[in-house]
C-alpha cells in the first residue's frame, strides 16, 4: 500500500533559460502533486544564463515523488532534492 508523504522538492536551475521550457511541461504534467510553487532568481539582475531556485510543495506518494525528481534531474541544467517531512 502507499502512504501520503508531504514534502518539499527545490529544484537549482543554472541556467533557466535553457531549462524552463522542459522544467515547466514536466511541472504543468505533474502539477497534481504540487500545493505550492516558489521560484526565486539567484542572482539579481542577471540577463543571460541565469541560476534560479525553486521549492515545491508536494504531497503524494513517495514512489510518485521519487519518479518526479528523477524526471527533473534527467532535465540539462536541473537539479532536483526531493525532502519528505511527513510519511503517513
Amino acid at each position: 500500500m502507499n502512504h501520503r508523504a508531504l514534502g518539499t522538492i527545490t529544484i537549482l536551475c543554472s541556467d533557466r533559460h535553457s531549462s524552463s521550457e522542459a522544467m515547466n511541461k514536466l511541472l504543468t504534467k505533474q502539477g497534481h502533486h504540487i500545493m505550492a510553487r516558489l521560484g526565486v532568481n539567484v542572482v539579481q539582475k542577471c540577463l543571460d544564463h541565469c541560476p534560479g531556485l525553486i521549492t515545491l510543495a508536494v504531497d503524494s506518494t513517495r514512489e510518485e515523488l521519487e519518479a518526479v525528481t528523477r524526471e527533473l534531474n534527467a532535465i540539462p541544467d536541473i537539479k532536483a532534492t526531493l525532502c519528505i517531512m511527513l510519511e503517513e
